[in-house]
């Protein structure tokens, strides 16, 4: 018991260092392209390295109120932001506006919510994060969510409908895994949903950090961009 626990809290920091790689190379590939939705890509997975970062750390004993607040902040946050750089693929700019500035209010919001409600340490069961905060932050972080998860499974529709390259089914299958993560929690799989939430942001990542150039496909690119 105590090699698979330790195998498993292991994973967990090496899957933390990946979604760190992949946040920083979202943010180098922002830097040369200098496409916004790369910059929400590359942050989204930052957050998502930072959560995981978190259920490492709480599964290797480090439990405090505040780490529960930052981590039922950035498991909304990180879809929410993942969310705005798919909002190009809808390739309405009024509606990205729009939608952009609801989402950074409405992280905001749930920010400040977790900030000011206490968490108690019994979310905790042997190290895995099961139990469910209080209605408040669950109420506010939907704010956050079920509209990112709509935005992610339109935008996933509308480029498998355009193209169905290997890229728009790479986002596809991050979408319905990302989806099905919350199935997984009321199972009571909280440790599958770990390896869920990393899979579904993976496969995301791949999948949208190429619509930048699908979507430039049809101008002139500039040498040597990616």
């Amino acid at each position: 018991m105590d090699v698979t626990s330790d195998a498993i809290g292991l994973s967990l920091f090496l899957l933390t260092a990946l979604l760190a790689v992949l946040s920083v190379s979202g943010l180098i590939r922002f830097y040369r392209s200098r496409v916004p939705s790369q910059l929400m890509w590359a942050s989204g997975l930052a957050l998502a390295a930072a959560a995981m970062g978190i259920e490492a750390v709480v599964y290797a004993g480090m439990v405090s109120s505040a780490l529960l607040q930052a981590y039922v902040f950035l498991s909304a946050a990180i879809v929410g932001i993942l969310s705005l750089g798919a909002t190009r693929v809808l390739r309405r700019p009024r509606l990205e506006e729009v939608y952009t500035a609801y989402t950074l209010l409405a992280c905001v919001l749930v920010a400040v919510a977790c900030a000011i409600v206490p968490l108690p340490l019994s979310m905790v069961t042997d190290g895995i994060i099961m139990g469910n905060p209080p209605l408040s932050l669950i109420v506010l972080s939907s704010l956050v969510t079920v509209p990112a998860t709509i935005v992610l499974l339109v935008a996933t529709a509308v480029s498998l409908r355009r193209s169905w390259r290997w890229q728009t089914l790479l986002m596809a299958t991050g979408a319905v895994i990302l989806g099905a993560g919350g199935a997984l929690y009321i199972a009571s799989f909280p440790i599958a949903l770990y390896y869920a939430e990393f899979l579904g942001i993976f496969f995301l990542f791949l999948g949208l950090v190429s619509l930048p150039s699908t979507a430039r496909a049809s101008v002139p690119a500039p040498t040597g961009a990616a």
